[in-house]
């Protein structure tokens, strides 16, 4: 698949305020300053399509973002923010909560993990919570050129052995890095091939 167009469309406080379109959506969401901003303007080959910032909890609102007028990749807040107030905790949590329970256009959640470092409790509890409102994920290993290359498949086997912990089958798992862009065309296929699969 090729980006040829891509445009930010809105920012939502509510489930309410998203847009009216029917057409499917891939929402991105993960731990505190995992790159998702970073990954989304990868995706869209625009380094300012996004905000992107060192300082977590930059994503509060669910953003739209409307690709060749075919599909939406929405930037969720973040989970997992030591330092962000209880109260902005909470509006976070139940914007997930609608998000994921009651949005009917959601085809794929993209589920962000930082490839250097072990999965966190919280990880886990959040692809339980993907599960038990049957929302489908995969996940993305992010940043991974932040490790050589003989460190990367290594760190990969140990990922993959934490999640079979707790999943008989594995969700599908892609690596990927905003600097180099690699893995971004493998995530575009596996988009090209579900919508396909959703329109049939």
């Amino acid at each position: 698949m090729k980006v040829i167009n891509s445009v930010f469309e809105k920012s939502s406080k509510t489930i309410d305020q998203c847009p009216e379109s029917k057409l499917p959506e891939y929402a991105l969401v993960g731990r505190s300053n995992v790159g998702k901003s970073s990954l989304v303007n990868s995706l869209l080959n625009n380094k300012k399509i996004a905000k992107t910032s060192s300082t977590p909890g930059k994503t509060i609102l669910i953003n739209h973002f409307k690709i060749n007028n075919n599909f939406y990749l929405v930037d969720l807040p973040g989970y997992g923010y030591a330092t962000l107030s209880k109260k902005l905790k909470e509006d976070i949590n139940k914007t997930h909560k609608s998000y994921f329970k009651l949005r009917k256009q959601l085809l794929y959640t993209f589920l962000l993990i930082d490839i250097r470092h072990d999965l966190q409790k919280i990880d886990i509890e959040f692809m339980e919570f993907l599960n038990d409102n049957l929302c489908p994920f995969i996940i993305i290993f992010t940043k991974s050129d932040k490790l050589k290359s003989s460190q990367i498949e290594s760190q990969i086997n140990n990922l993959k052995k934490q999640l079979s912990v707790y999943w008989d089958e594995l969700p599908e798992i892609h690596v990927t890095s905003s600097k180099d862009k690699s893995g971004i065309d493998k995530i575009f296929n596996f988009i090209e091939a579900s919508i396909k699969e959703f329109q049939i």
